[in-house]
């Protein structure tokens, strides 16, 4: 996916999980902030970041932070990315796992989760994909998530439920940067959701762990990475 209007800034701080203080050619502005995680080893004073400016008049802010560098690092912190870039993978025919499909659709409700997107093969079988967008790095290494996440436990366990529906599961996650193959779950952070989904893994369902080609212009899919 690509963006428009790219303008380079300067992270300043950060005021709530949806604005940030940063500085636009030497003048500070307030800006939108495109993903509510903690990021606190990426939004640091000084780093270099890129910004989408709106083209909407009526907006309360006029610009959107969408990465930011880590030392050299470019990640994309924009939260609606990893859906994006993973439905356009899947549409194209771009993941071999996923090339027979008949039906993709966005969203779908299966008992109190809404997953990212459903399918039907060619060859008769349905299923689902959840999506997770992976910003946390550490000495080389990703993890997700960077904070507690019942709601993303709730799926990992619906998900193995649909799976012993006769569902076929998948659960993607989106590593969204470049050079970083290797990832876990964070049981640190959270042993629920890391506990459910090493349950999820063994009960059948797919995890499928890709990393991304990051510029200031937009993010694609690029590598597979190694499994936890």
């Amino acid at each position: 996916m690509n963006y428009k209007n790219i303008v380079e800034g300067i992270f300043v701080k950060r005021i709530n999980r949806f604005i940030a203080d940063v500085r636009i050619n030497g003048k500070k502005e307030r800006v939108h902030v495109k993903n509510t995680g903690r990021c606190k080893e990426i939004f640091q004073e000084g780093a270099k970041i890129y910004l989408e400016k709106s083209d909407n008049p009526n907006r309360k802010t006029g610009y959107s932070l969408i990465s930011a560098y880590k030392e050299d690092m470019l990640i994309n912190v924009d939260s609606q990315a990893p859906n994006k870039v993973v439905y356009e993978a899947v549409k194209s025919g771009e993941i071999d796992y996923f090339k027979d499909l008949k039906v993709l659709k966005k969203e779908k409700t299966y008992q109190k989760s809404r997953f990212d997107l459903y399918y039907e093969r060619k060859s008769g079988e349905k299923g689902f994909v959840e999506i997770k967008g992976v910003t946390l790095e550490i000495d080389g290494i990703t993890k997700f998530p960077d904070a507690p996440t019942t709601r993303g436990t709730k799926h990992v366990l619906e998900m193995i439920d649909a799976v012993e529906e006769g569902y076929e599961g998948n659960i993607f996650f989106l590593i969204q940067m470049d050079k970083v193959l290797e990832f876990t779950p964070n049981f640190e952070m959270d042993p629920d959701f890391s506990n459910a989904l090493i349950k999820a893994k063994k009960s059948g369902v797919k995890i499928h762990v890709f990393n991304s080609l990051v510029s200031k212009e937009g993010i694609v899919l690029k590598d597979r990475g190694s499994l936890f």
